[in-house]
């Protein structure tokens, strides 16, 4: 068991998600039970896998956990492009957002490869 605080990937991840929260502060008001709170649901969501992985027995659950936690990434990337399409966020906050959560994608890639596990 390791201290998920002490992972690169989930201290990315967690400012990934205070920026999501962050800028979907602008958006519409009839979104708040839409795109906004999905958003900033997802984007949690990658860190708590992060973290609920960490606290597991054996390589095999943390890595099921980064996986689920990578699908958690996937799926705000496609909100950050719908947000986008939308006209929700400016151009610099999702290109900001878009980037963060690229750079998140591979970190857990690059740890999911590091952890021995069943494929």
């Amino acid at each position: 068991m390791q201290s998920f605080r002490n992972l690169r990937v989930w201290e990315k991840s967690h400012q990934l998600t205070l920026d999501v929260y962050a800028s979907s502060k602008t958006f519409p008001r009839d979104e708040v039970f839409g795109l906004t709170s999905q958003m900033r649901r997802t984007s949690a969501s990658i860190g708590m896998n992060i973290a609920e992985g960490c606290c597991r027995k054996g390589d095999a659950e943390l890595k099921r956990f980064l996986q689920i936690a990578m699908g958690s990434a996937s799926e705000l990337e496609y909100q950050l492009l719908l947000a986008h399409d939308l006209n929700y966020l400016p151009e610099e906050g999702d290109a900001s957002l878009t980037s963060q959560v690229t750079e998140v994608k591979k970190m857990l890639s690059s740890f999911m490869q590091k952890v021995k596990g069943s494929d």
